[in-house]
């Protein structure tokens, strides 16, 4: 069967083809890069972000003192003993024996130190049932997880002995502990199962293992590339935990998602009969353009994250970004080369009742029959379904007008399923704020002056009698230093709105009064509440910059891309509501609870601080993917002749098939975030697979259409004013060369 010669120009064409044609040399070369990439990555080491450098302002001055004066502060942990039916008192001899017993049992252990007695620290409830038995741990804070095992072991001794009451220890190494036992393989697993569910659908699309194989390897060899790409990168920018898990999610979906585009065309144009030299080069020129220009624009919306001044969401945006660049060179560069080097084999392992007939042009042309009848009700009647689907997508998007955003607290993250939450739920009931105080690290030319001292004494006494504490305000010095760290239980406690309140009362009204008169003394503020209040603060005062930095070049690439400000507009603004619908499902299923329990979740009243920003750069980064790929293959068919209708027609019926498929792989590998137990994981993984499923439906299926055909001609609309911009289109591919068989080889225009 004749093919027709087809020129094409551009990046992705000539990556294409030089690989295409140095086949064992490009694979050799990704290889090599990926070995080269992970050894270094190994040998330099990770260096994560530091707890102090998480936040600016005075979150980071209180770490900052801390940290020039060399005080290594120890984890602290908490032992309470409470009455289980109230019976009991603290001034009973029971009560006493069993103190006694914690204080000795601990001790015992060789790893506390400063083991007090409720007695002595007055750290007994107002009604006289509970009590705290306070302690550190010995050795580095940040390890003391790994260390705290048998004083947990020791204090459950005491339990059984007393079964009257209730002896429960609760502490940042005990916590850190029980979530790493009960969720730490939970989450692993989650990313593991994230490789065979997207080789299942791949399976199911392609119907050959040797072609699901393709997206998959090369996703995951991207995968370990940009792991050790981010060992490097690290001393530079630290990086995470959460920047290693989001990267892993992201590069699996674009991953798998540019190669599923790429493939597709290729074995579309030889079912169309190409040979395989000519398949390749019009699905590197077409497709290729496609994961280029999609790839980029991913890049500049993960580069949003390194506006927000916040050391985990830089390091998240950073290592998204090497992700999706090292997938799309990849893309474009060797997997050409397999398929050059596979050709007919990549048909291989064909499973059984999968077995396709092998897809005539008309077949191929025609697409999927379900989007061939939407599109058919859709481009008939444009105006009503523009009217119908923006109107059902803001009403979805609505309840994100009332969206509340907060840092949630253990209850709030866990619910009751760890048996921490509840001792972490008694212990604020008894002791308001004692779980999480917040801690004035005051530092002065003396901290043993007259004047230091008496500012300080009279902050312990004003913070009780402000309300902003019910006590015990705690005063550790460190004279060698001249630093001292108040410890203040906040009033609120797990309440995170009262208990800001609280901070306020102490940052604006008992510390100007009292530690703010005494010149040269520094008292930030500090704690978790306060770090909560912090980062909720300055992630707010982000999101403007952010939101523009991202719009604005992702309307530039577009406009370079197209060549169209109708294009680049209506790209915005149709990600832009697949975002808010993606809020209005967050807020209405988290935070008001309506149909939580259908995602195994519960209402709590707020959405993770850190999520709506994160969903935007993520969504209009990855929604970019179909649409991309949609225009590209409608324009394609408009330069070649067809009038507007016809070439939405075929663009969207045509890649209905590879968008489906891409979307089901992001909504099931998203998905699986949403079984965790975290809520915040929920909330991510339900935002994320909710808001692609739109995207690949009701957007591009039915409103992209809808829009276009109304435009018409403005569609291709460019002032000008603004031909001079660059041209980053590609030369069209022809139509696809019918058999002859069927009598419609009459000549195409390239």
């Amino acid at each position: 069967m004749g093919n027709r010669d087809v020129r094409v120009r551009g990046l992705a064409a000539r990556a294409g083809g030089w690989s295409a044609r140095h086949r064992w040399a490009a694979v050799g070369i990704w290889v090599l890069f990926v070995v080269l990439a992970m050894g270094l990555g190994s040998a330099a080491g990770r260096v994560d972000v530091d707890e102090g450098d998480q936040l600016k302002g005075e979150t980071h001055t209180a770490a900052q003192i801390i940290d020039d004066a060399g005080i290594k502060e120890p984890a602290a942990e908490t032992v309470l003993i409470q009455s289980r039916d109230g019976a009991v008192r603290a001034t009973s001899g029971e009560f006493r024996a069993a103190v006694a017993d914690v204080v000795k049992a601990v001790g015992a252990t060789g790893r506390v130190t400063g083991v007090t007695s409720p007695y002595d620290t007055h750290t007994i409830s107002r009604d006289g049932r509970s009590a705290l038995v306070q302690f550190d741990l010995r050795g580095d804070a940040k390890t003391a997880a790994d260390r705290v095992e048998p004083v947990l072991d020791a204090v459950a001794g005491v339990q059984k002995e007393h079964g009257g009451l209730r002896i429960e220890e609760i502490g940042a190494a005990s916590m850190q502990k029980q979530y790493k036992d009960a969720f730490g393989d939970d989450f692993k697993q989650a990313e593991y199962s994230a490789v065979p569910v997207a080789l299942g659908i791949l399976l199911i699309a392609f119907g050959a293992l040797v072609a699901a194989l393709l997206p998959v390897g090369l996703a995951i060899t991207a995968i370990m590339a940009t792991m050790g790409l981010m060992g490097i990168v690290s001393h530079l920018q630290p990086m995470s935990d959460t920047a290693n898990s989001v990267m892993l999610l992201v590069g699996m979906a674009v991953g798998v998602d540019y190669c599923l585009f790429y493939l597709r065309r290729e074995r579309e144009e030889r079912a169309a009969g190409r040979d395989a030299g000519t398949a390749l080069r019009i699905a590197a020129a077409t497709s290729g353009r496609a994961v280029i220009v999609s790839g980029v624009t991913v890049c500049v919306a993960m580069a949003g994250m390194l506006f927000t001044g916040l050391a985990e969401f830089e390091a998240m945006g950073l290592a998204s970004l090497m992700v999706v660049a090292v997938a799309m060179v990849g893309s474009v560069t060797v997997l050409p080369a397999l398929l050059s080097l596979l050709g007919e084999r990549v048909e291989k392992g064909r499973i059984p009742f999968l077995r396709r007939r092998r897809r005539t042009t008309r077949a191929a042309d025609e697409g999927s029959r379900f989007w061939t009848a939407v599109l058919r009700g859709v481009l008939a009647r444009p105006l009503v379904s523009v009217v119908v689907a923006v109107g059902a997508l803001l009403a979805i998007a609505a309840p994100a007008l009332g969206m509340k955003t907060q840092q949630l607290t253990l209850d709030q993250e866990f619910g009751n399923s760890l048996p921490i939450v509840q001792t972490y739920q008694r212990v604020n009931e008894a002791f308001p704020g004692g779980s999480e105080p917040a801690q004035v690290v005051v530092r002065a030319r003396d901290i043993n002056a007259p004047e230091v001292r008496q500012a300080l004494a009279d902050f312990k006494q004003r913070a009780i009698a402000s309300g902003a504490s019910r006590g015990p305000v705690d005063i550790r010095l460190h004279d060698a230093q001249n630093v001292a760290v108040v410890s203040v239980p906040l009033v609120g406690g797990s309440d995170m709105d009262q208990a800001v309140k609280s901070l306020d009362k102490l940052r604006d009204e008992v510390r100007p009064a009292t530690l703010g008169r005494v010149s040269g003394v520094q008292a930030p503020i500090t704690g978790q509440v306060a770090g909560n209040h912090d980062f909720n603060d300055q992630l707010l005062g982000s999101v403007v910059p952010v939101f523009a930095f991202v719009v604005v070049f992702a309307f530039l690439l577009m406009l370079l891309s197209f060549r169209s400000l109708t294009v680049a507009i209506t790209s915005i603004l149709l990600n832009l509501l697949s975002v808010g619908a993606a809020y209005g499902i967050l807020v209405a299923v988290f935070q008001h609870g309506w149909g939580a329990s259908l995602v195994g979740a519960e209402g709590v009243g707020a959405i993770v601080t850190w999520l709506p920003l994160f969903l935007f750069v993520i969504l209009f980064g990855l929604s970019m993917d179909y649409h991309v790929f949609v225009v590209s293959r409608i324009r394609e068919a408009r330069m070649r002749g067809r009038d507007t209708k016809d070439a939405i027609r075929h663009g969207v019926v045509t890649t209905a098939g590879v968008v489906t498929s891409a979307a089901v792989i992001m909504v099931a590998v998203f998905a699986i975030f949403g079984t965790l137990s975290m809520q915040s994981m929920k909330q991510m993984g339900v935002g994320l697979a909710a808001a692609v499923l739109i995207d690949a439906t009701v957007i591009r299926g039915v409103l992209l259409p809808a829009v276009m055909a109304l435009l018409g001609e403005r569609n291709w609309y460019l002032p000008k004013w603004l031909h001079r911009l660059p041209d980053l289109t590609h030369d069209e591919s022809p139509e696809p060369v019918p058999a002859p068989a069927r009598g419609e080889d009459e000549p195409l225009p390239v």
